[in-house]
């Protein structure tokens, strides 16, 4: 289907905003009208700067506080409608968005508002225009759109019809089934804005917390297929209001905003190519290649030596260097580490740079991501280089696709290493259980998002964590049966490294002995203050000589609902990395919420000793 998106739901200047919807493939724009009067360019030129970027200007919006009210006003009304109308038609823009009235001379008569929507339509008619009345959330009388919808059936005017707007309906509960009801040529257009489930004034949840959809709670695709049976054939269009995007750069957005349609009409069963039939599948996008494991985790560094002593401490062995490039693979069980110095960083700045993803098709994957607005990234390699896709997360994390079958050691990616004859370390570690990502503030949403669509893992709700200096949100992703885990976090403090850390979870089957182990080796682990274990031991029944080790060692505890337990410690930051050391007992899934506020805390005051210290 066609996709549209509202100005409004931009940053920039409307030229910005233009260039930023083209490129990221929209097919048309309604056109705010702030973003107009703002504008130095003049309505016809914004209609050749459109045509130029091959957009068309779907709506124009919105007018306000038209309808039921006093015969002076709708007088005074009808004379800004008429200059608006002769506007849009220099603007190219053949349908105008009328919101129901918050007006306080509105008045609750249905039929009088049914007779001024009729008289609108008349005017409008004669400049070519059609009409698209919709219900505000928050509308003085009219705040539902089988309200408007009865307004728009009794006006009975061909060029009067209803505007969809899925905030509006599922912020109010309303039941979309009776959309259903409305045939598909009085709908005259459909906006679309997802939205987390707080609670809060509506106004206020419109205004600044709306984003695309499959980024919040509503079933927008529900919504949608019950558009869709009625035969509507316009656009999908966005409209979303949010005070993060407003700040954010427009072109970015668009692709989220964009790649949010595509993902949508994926669920939805919208084909492009077949809008009259529009319940069939989407063959433009691949089916989801969801990922079976991490094939490996890449940190670079200017200065090993800080890593590889906390992997060496860790137990892991240096098993292997790549044949053309000063990466080293650190390997212990199956958690492999590659530890890249040849990248451009600061010498203190550590991090997480890439990631490989075992996949049943390394191929496919990369095809879909591409389709969803991933592009493949470019990959300096050598000629003998295994041939490796790799595209970026919205936090410029690289994700490489890798052939997890049997013969991928040989024909993959690890056949680009040569063995330099330390063979793995035993496993006390045995695999990567997660990732943390610390996410730029204005990219959670498309990070979660980004990792649902194109990688095709599932997304847990969010949670906000207490961090010392305000609010951490996380949000979780992960393959069904747990093998691929990622945590993604943005912080209230964006100016903080230690809110800006990523770490590496490992996977044992007793943290004791490992954190012993660790301990041992003459590594730091994070320290724990007393106050955490005294509140254990009154939640918490343990064995003898039990709570006493985890204070010793700075062993965190949590126990879910179901009696599962999680353990674990964590190693001191470098750079932007940290490691953890988890054991999961009974089928504990979580990561230890309950125990990051006393974590970020721990870290923020073993950074400020340093800092005093002059470490």
């Amino acid at each position: 289907m066609r996709t549209s998106i509202a100005t409004v739901s931009l940053s920039g200047t409307l030229t910005e905003k233009l260039t930023a919807a083209a490129r990221a493939g929209f097919d048309g724009v309604e056109i705010f009208e702030n973003d107009l009067l703002a504008s130095p360019l003049a309505p016809r030129e914004i209609r050749a700067r459109c045509a130029d970027l091959g957009l068309t200007v779907d709506l124009y919006q919105p007018m306000r506080d038209i309808e039921a009210v006093p015969a002076e006003l709708f007088a005074r009304n009808l004379r800004r409608a008429r200059h608006k109308f002769a506007l849009m038609r220099e603007l190219g823009a053949d349908t105008v968005l009328v919101c129901s009235s918050v007006d306080p001379e509105a008045v609750d008569d249905d039929a009088l508002a049914a007779a001024h929507l009729r008289e609108l339509a008349d005017l409008a008619q004669d400049f070519g225009i059609r009409v698209a009345y919709e219900a505000l959330a928050w509308g003085r009388h009219v705040s539902t759109y089988d309200h408007a919808w009865r307004i728009v059936e009794a006006a009975g005017h061909p060029a009067l019809g209803t505007c969809l707007d899925s905030f509006h309906i599922l912020s109010r509960g309303s039941d979309p089934r009776g959309i259903e009801d409305i045939p598909g040529e009085k709908i005259f257009f459909l906006q679309l804005a997802d939205a987390p489930l707080p609670a809060m004034d509506v106004l206020q949840w419109s205004r600044h917390h709306r984003c695309f959809p499959g980024q919040g709670g509503f079933d927008v695709a529900g919504l949608v297929r019950h558009v869709l049976r009625t035969g509507y054939a316009g656009p999908l269009s966005l409209e979303v209001f949010n005070d993060v995007f407003r700040q954010a750069e427009a072109a970015p957005t668009a692709v989220d905003a964009r790649r949010s349609l595509l993902a949508l009409q994926e669920e939805v069963g919208a084909a492009e190519e077949r809008p009259s039939a529009p319940l069939t599948a989407t063959p433009a996008i691949p089916a989801p290649v969801v990922p079976t494991g991490f094939a490996f985790a890449e940190l670079v560094t200017a200065d090993s030596e800080p890593l590889t002593g906390l992997l060496d401490a860790l137990g892991f062995a240096r098993t292997a260097r790549h044949r053309s490039k000063p990466v080293d693979l650190w390997q212990q069980g199956e958690a492999r580490i590659l530890v890249n110095t040849g990248a451009v960083v600061r010498r203190d700045a550590a991090q997480l740079a890439a990631v490989g993803l075992e996949s049943p098709d390394p191929g496919g994957a990369a095809a879909r991501a591409e389709a969803l607005l991933a592009p493949v990234l470019p990959r300096r390699r050598a000629p003998e280089d295994a041939p490796l896709d790799a595209v970026a997360a919205p936090d410029g994390t690289e994700l490489f696709f890798c052939d997890a079958g049997r013969d991928a050691r040989h024909t993959g990616w690890r056949a680009d290493f040569e063995d330099v004859g330390q063979p793995p370390a035993a496993p006390g570690v045995h695999r990567i259980d997660h990732l943390a990502l610390t996410q730029p503030w204005h990219h959670f949403d498309e990070a979660a998002l980004f990792h649902r669509s194109v990688l095709g893992l599932d997304a847990e709700d969010s949670v906000d964590v207490a961090d010392p200096y305000g609010l951490q949100r996380s949000r979780a992703v992960s393959n069904p049966d747990g093998t691929v885990r990622i945590a993604l976090t943005v912080g209230a403090a964006p100016t903080d490294d230690t809110v800006h850390a990523q770490h590496i979870a490992f996977a044992t089957d007793d943290v004791v002995a490992a954190a012993r182990r660790f301990r041992d080796a003459g590594a730091p682990l994070l320290p724990i203050p007393a106050n955490y274990y005294d509140d254990l031991a009154a939640r918490h029944e343990f064995a003898d000589g039990e709570l006493e080790t985890y204070r010793e060692l700075g062993i965190l505890y949590d126990r879910d609902e179901a009696g599962g337990s999680l353990r674990h410690c964590y190693t001191r930051t470098v750079g932007r990395v940290f490691f953890e050391l988890l054991q999961r007992d009974g089928g504990h899934r979580g990561y230890g919420a309950r125990n990051a506020p006393v974590r970020l805390a721990a870290q923020h005051a073993v950074r400020a000793a340093s800092a005093l210290s002059g470490g």
